[in-house]
């Protein structure tokens, strides 16, 4: 009888243990991890480790095949739309998930052949590195892609927009991949809201509100930026009317709202570089996006 009382203990005992470490792994799993500006902060500087990322370079190629692999690994289905648009090559990378109000999420990933604006004429033939004009806003949709929960009920696009600044060089225009995209959607089926996020890695975090964004759109975004404690960055006043991703879906009467810091000193020189960047501001950006997307 003794023999039987210690087996059965034994047994439940083991339960018992099972059913905490299935307790134990279901709640780590299910508690979600939010968006991480540390994590955003290294992928700026994995992209500008590629070098500046021009249409055509081997560092571009690196950076579409870099997003490819960590968006499949967060579990996202990738395709790559590739085209010509403007009489040039683009290629844009497209992660999809979910299914029901559809939503995009946009950021070009391409870096200026040129340095243009640089103080230094030496230096306008220079390849731009691009760390805060177009690694950050890159960045931010990386990490939304790891930290997004999977069961939103939306069916969310994260776009990787190519050939976006390239325009005024000679042979070139601007916002050719978001052209490209927005162009190639049918009428019987258009997203609900367009979202651009470009140059918003600026250490010094200024977002004013863009003219030619979707009002409601951007009060919504605004707000929830004010609802987490960061008006200083969110400013609510207008400031700039900018021709950004953004512009080709209004043309297509699609709501759309570009959040720019374009208060941006070293806009298309040679020093938007590593240091200009940083994770606290990519934390600013993804968290206001984070919190807007999942309780929207």
């Amino acid at each position: 009888m003794k023999r039987s009382l210690r087996v059965i203990f034994a047994v439940a005992a083991v339960g018992i243990l099972v059913a905490g470490i299935i307790w134990w792994t279901t709640s780590q799993v299910s508690i979600p991890a939010g968006f991480n500006g540390d994590r955003a902060y290294q992928d700026v500087k994995t992209q500008l480790e590629l070098g500046p990322r021009t249409p055509g370079s081997p560092a571009h190629q690196a950076a579409i095949e870099y997003f490819t692999a960590e968006l499949r690994k967060a579990g996202w289905d990738v395709t790559l739309q590739e085209t010509q648009y403007g009489g040039h090559p683009v290629k844009n990378v497209i992660a999809k998930r979910g299914s029901g109000r559809w939503l995009i999420l946009g950021a070009h990933f391409d870096s200026r052949l040129a340095a243009d604006q640089d103080p230094d004429p030496a230096n306008h033939t220079t390849p731009v590195l691009g760390a805060n004009d177009g690694a950050s806003g890159a960045a931010v949709l990386l990490e939304l892609a790891r930290s997004l929960p999977a069961n939103l009920n939306q069916e969310i696009w994260l776009t990787f927009f190519d050939v976006e600044d390239q325009g005024d060089l000679p042979g070139w225009d601007w916002i050719l991949g978001s052209s490209a995209l927005a162009e190639s959607l049918p009428e019987t089926k258009l997203p609900e809201a367009v979202i651009i996020v470009d140059m918003i890695g600026d250490a010094d975090l200024n977002i004013y509100m863009e003219r030619n964004s979707d009002g409601d759109l951007t009060r919504e975004i605004w707000n929830t930026a004010a609802e987490l404690g960061y008006a200083k960055s969110f400013i609510p006043e207008y400031k700039f009317a900018m021709l950004d991703d953004h512009t080709p879906f209004l043309r297509r009467g699609i709501r759309a709202v570009d959040l720019i810091d374009f208060d941006y000193l070293y806009w298309h020189t040679t020093q938007d570089t590593l240091d200009k960047v940083s994770a606290e501001s990519l934390n600013i950006v993804g968290d206001t996006l984070y919190q807007w997307i999942t309780t929207r």
